[in-house]
């Protein structure tokens, strides 16, 4: 079967696996009325099977590479996670591809690969996150790098329409995605784009694709780092941290909502519990109460207020008693507050409540790793060393919280790992 403008082999290879055996009977043949000559005949017998068995396992690897053509999918390759907040796709780029396939090679997908990869944004809102990018990669018996790219989820309308407009439902009829997106929207992906979405389990996917990314991060920047000495400010740095033999862990995915799960081994893996309470709630209650906008300008303007303004006894969060916004019940202090204040009062809020509850779980679940996953966390390095201190202090040093650079690509990254290797 062809694929990609190559032919399967398999006729050639049984030949060859033929050749050896034959000359190595003849070899051992004595002529009459000769003695053998022991040492030589033994010297060639091996050597004759040392080039039987190559052959042999140069046909085996070629059956192998065949009947991985014959079951991988046609290019291109994505995953997607399509979140309350965020879209998270991956893409695999090949970077191995022959000059033949290129020749064969659809001006429809050599479109979309430029478009992908010759841009760092997309829109106004779409961004690839180059910093994250994973080179030479081999997936599916393909080399490549491994592209992160995200945008809003109000802005899908707009992703659609840029497929329909590049004909991609003439590549493919059928996106593998993950995230309550994929059920919400189904209907605009068939009615916008002509596909059709393979949904699929949305904590399948974040546990495949963590351990996956663990996997194969093993040169450079370590994929997971936790903060050292978190609960002294002028001493607390980021250190990497080596995932070896991680079960059990307590996984929390902190997205527009929050899921925790204790996970005891790949396959087996359970939700404990989750709260409404995450990023989304973070966002609308800062756009709410300061006027902004995005995320990012919500964290910026944390990032310089002070929130012991409007919250009270916050210089106590871990000790004694804590009111979140309690010094709002007071008109002179509501007057006072900057909206800077109140940006780090509703994270310091946010951002607490998750370490409470994760907390309780890591103790009922006798767990004492936790790992701090999701897009939440990107680019919030004040909310990383709050969740930091709060393992830290209310454990006694017991647990430690542990991040990953790839955040809250992990959903998509599974998505795409189940195309390419349907479980």
């Amino acid at each position: 079967m062809a694929f990609n403008g190559h032919q399967r082999e398999d006729d050639n290879s049984i030949d060859e696996d033929e050749t050896p055996s034959k000359q190595l009977r003849s070899n051992n043949e004595t002529p009459p009325g000769h003695f053998r000559n022991e040492p030589n005949n033994e010297a060639a017998a091996p050597a004759g099977r040392a080039t039987s068995d190559r052959r042999t396992s140069n046909s085996t690897t070629r059956h192998r590479h065949d009947s991985m053509k014959k079951t991988r999918p046609p290019f291109p390759w994505f995953g997607m996670d399509i979140g309350g907040t965020l879209v998270k796709l991956v893409y695999f780029e090949p970077k191995d591809i022959t000059a033949e396939e290129e020749q064969e090679e659809v001006e429809n997908l050599k479109s979309i690969r430029r478009y992908l990869t010759s841009n760092t944004a997309y829109g106004k809102t779409g961004i690839r996150d180059v910093h994250l990018e994973l080179q030479d990669l081999t997936l599916c018996g393909r080399t490549g790098n491994l592209h992160f790219i995200r945008f809003p989820t109000h802005d899908l309308p707009a992703f659609l329409q840029m497929g329909r407009n590049k004909h991609f439902s003439s590549l493919h009829t059928t996106l593998c995605a993950t995230g309550g997106g994929a059920y919400k929207f189904e209907s605009d992906f068939r009615t916008m784009a002509d596909l059709q979405l393979h949904k699929l389990d949305e904590l399948d996917c974040l546990i495949r694709g963590v351990l996956y990314i663990d996997s194969v991060v093993s040169s450079g920047l370590s994929e997971c780092y936790y903060f050292e000495n978190p609960t002294d400010p002028d001493r607390c740095i980021q250190k990497p941290y080596t995932l070896e033999n991680p079960y059990p862990l307590l996984l929390v995915n902190i997205g527009s909502g929050v899921s925790i799960l204790a996970v005891y081994s790949k396959n087996n893996y359970k939700r404990v519990t989750g709260t409404s309470l995450g990023g989304g709630t973070f966002l609308g209650l800062c756009c709410l109460l300061t006027g902004c906008s995005t995320f990012e300008e919500a964290l910026e303007m944390a990032s310089q207020g002070e929130s012991t303004r409007v919250d009270k006894l916050v210089r106590d969060i871990y000790g004694g008693d804590y009111e979140s916004f309690g010094n709002m019940m007071s008109k002179e202090k509501r007057e006072s507050v900057s909206k800077e204040d109140l940006a780090r009062a509703t994270l310091v809020t946010i951002t607490n409540n998750i370490g409470s509850i994760t907390r309780m779980c890591a103790l009922n679940e006798n767990i004492e790793r936790v790992v701090f996953v999701g897009n939440f966390l990107r680019v919030n390095t004040l909310s990383m060393k709050l969740l930091a201190y709060a393992m830290e202090y209310w454990s006694k040093g017991q647990l430690k919280a542990l991040f990953l650079r790839h955040e809250g690509y992990f959903g998509a990254v599974g998505a795409l790992l189940e195309l390419l290797h349907p479980s």
